[in-house]
């Protein structure tokens, strides 16, 4: 199993010089495996160019899986040229309580006002699942288990299951606990912070949200994302092998997030780096670059 990040970039793409290195496209994952038709976690803008590579291969079939539908994990679904391509085959699982409230969320946004598409009109063979908190479903092979988060509007977190590895992907949430409680304050765990420990348990790897340093935490406590002296904490208490930083703020230069890698470059037990656009992860093996 491995992951490619198409975009790390949280709330809006930030394209220019100033994201070169790290990437400008907001939250796009791709979960590759030689024996499943791939597997996308969410569709922000990284989606358009991941689509124009998925439309390059033999293969017509892919799962596409979104954690909420905040505008910077759909934005690029309209862009995403397996859609508009005949014969392909999507399963595209939704946050929701039935398959019509799955496909109805979706809808919203290609409805021909917000893009002149309409969902109902696009080519490929689609079809909707819903899934809840708690439950879990199969995407080929992959077993995928969701996990409730916490942010506005609701938003959920996956586990990848296969071949004895495991990936969370764990966006948008801000922490589990009020400041000063918890693992991360060296107090035990509540019930609310201890599901999402027994979630990540033993995970080869972690991608978190971690789209604020702890001072922006405190003056944005309710707008629903964490930063990484929380997530460590949570992953250390979990036994995860390897966190990794996501869900960039906008406005983060490379030069910031160079000195952020930095900071946490000899953070152990996990092992702490930061997402990179364009970049492939092999669960069991540590990076790779996607050219490399």
């Amino acid at each position: 199993m491995q992951v490619t990040f198409w975009g790390v970039r949280g709330s809006i793409p930030t394209p220019g010089t100033d994201t070169q290195r790290w990437g400008g496209n907001s939250s796009c994952l791709e979960v590759r495996h030689e024996d499943f038709p791939p597997l996308v976690f969410d569709c922000g803008t990284g989606a358009k160019k991941l689509g124009y590579k998925l439309v390059g291969e033999p293969a017509r079939e892919l799962n596409l899986v979104f954690t909420h539908f905040h505008m910077d994990h759909v934005f690029g679904f309209p862009f995403f040229v397996p859609i508009y391509t005949p014969g392909y085959k999507i399963e595209i699982t939704v946050p929701a309580f039935s398959e019509e409230e799955a496909r109805e969320k979706l809808a919203r946004y290609l409805n021909g006002v917000y893009h002149p598409t309409r969902l109902r009109e696009v080519p490929a063979q689609v079809s909707f699942r819903s899934i809840r908190s708690g439950r879990s479903f199969q995407a080929g092979g992959f077993e995928v288990q969701a996990l409730s988060l916490n942010h506005p509007g609701g938003a959920l977190g996956y586990r990848v299951n296969v071949d004895g590895q495991s990936i969370c992907y764990i966006t948008d949430t801000a922490p589990f606990v009020p400041y000063g409680e918890g693992v991360s304050a060296g107090k035990p765990a509540p019930r609310s912070e201890q599901r999402v420990i027994d979630f990540l348990r033993d995970a080869d790897t972690v991608i978190y949200d971690t789209m604020y340093d702890r001072d922006e935490f405190l003056e944005k406590m309710t707008w629903g994302h964490s930063y990484p002296e929380y997530a460590y904490a949570l992953c250390k208490e979990a036994r995860a092998r390897h966190l990794i930083l996501f869900h960039h703020l906008p406005e983060a230069t490379d030069d910031a997030l160079d000195a952020l890698a930095q900071k946490w470059s000899t953070a152990s037990d996990p092992k702490v780096t930061l997402a990179r656009e364009g970049c492939t992860l092999h669960a069991k093996e540590g990076w790779m670059d996607l050219e490399g």
